[in-house]
């Protein structure tokens, strides 16, 4: 069955060129232009993933990514008209997998869904667990756990996780985790710090003061070997 895909977007024609192609990429695909809508519908038939605009004539679509957050690790791609990075950290500190600002290209979007939805098929590396003292990574289930409690991270999220603790004492750039996530890096793209901020807020036992995840100025973050919290 092709994966489904929700579209909550109030501008009908937008809605209508990604339907036809992404259906033509093999999904299958739904829309709603408000808010109300798009929650009825998602709660009637939960999707794979859901593409979300950030201004909706009804609910503020931020508003609409907290509720869904609150109960449900449902791949989201959001878009917006407003090109304010305030916005887009916004939206990735709430828990948005990937944030696209309008006018993009239907390829772009097409390839950032693609990365966003890897993750239903799991991690592509070998299964398993990596634990790292009080902190378990089992890529099978792409599930982390600090003292046995689920951390409350993106699918994004635990791909920069693991790929960092896969590469413990390997200093990674940006580029390289971007490359992970997007398949492709992009050196003036700070969206990485704002996911390394919310694995940090659930892996280190003073996030300001980070042990597990450290950066290293000028070139990148590293995953510590030997961590002394642990």
């Amino acid at each position: 069955m092709a994966e489904q895909i929700l579209i909550i977007d109030d501008d009908t024609r937008l809605s209508a060129m990604l339907r036809d192609y992404l259906s033509e990429n093999g999904y299958g695909v739904r829309t709603a232009a408000t808010a109300t809508a798009g929650l009825a519908d998602l709660a009637r038939a939960p999707p794979d993933a859901l593409i979300l605009d950030v201004m909706l004539p009804d609910i503020d679509g931020f508003e609409v990514l907290r509720r869904i957050r609150s109960r449900s690790d449902l791949a989201i791609l959001m878009l917006t008209a407003r090109g304010d990075e305030t916005d887009r950290v916004v939206g990735l500190e709430i828990g948005a997998d990937d944030y696209l600002p309008k006018p993009f290209g239907p390829r772009e979007l097409l390839a950032r869904l693609r990365a966003i939805l890897r993750r239903r098929g799991g991690f592509s590396g070998s299964p398993g667990l990596l634990r790292f003292g009080r902190l378990e990574i089992d890529r099978s289930s792409r599930i982390a756990s600090l003292d046995g409690q689920v951390c409350d991270i993106t699918g994004h999220q635990f791909d920069i996780l693991t790929t960092l603790a896969e590469n413990a004492g390997r200093i990674l750039s940006r580029e390289q985790l971007l490359d992970r996530i997007h398949g492709r890096g992009d050196p003036f793209d700070r969206s990485v710090d704002v996911h390394i901020s919310r694995i940090r807020a659930a892996i280190e036992d003073d996030p300001k003061h980070p042990r597990r995840i450290v950066t290293v100025r000028g070139s990148g973050y590293v995953f510590a070997r030997h961590q002394d919290t642990d």
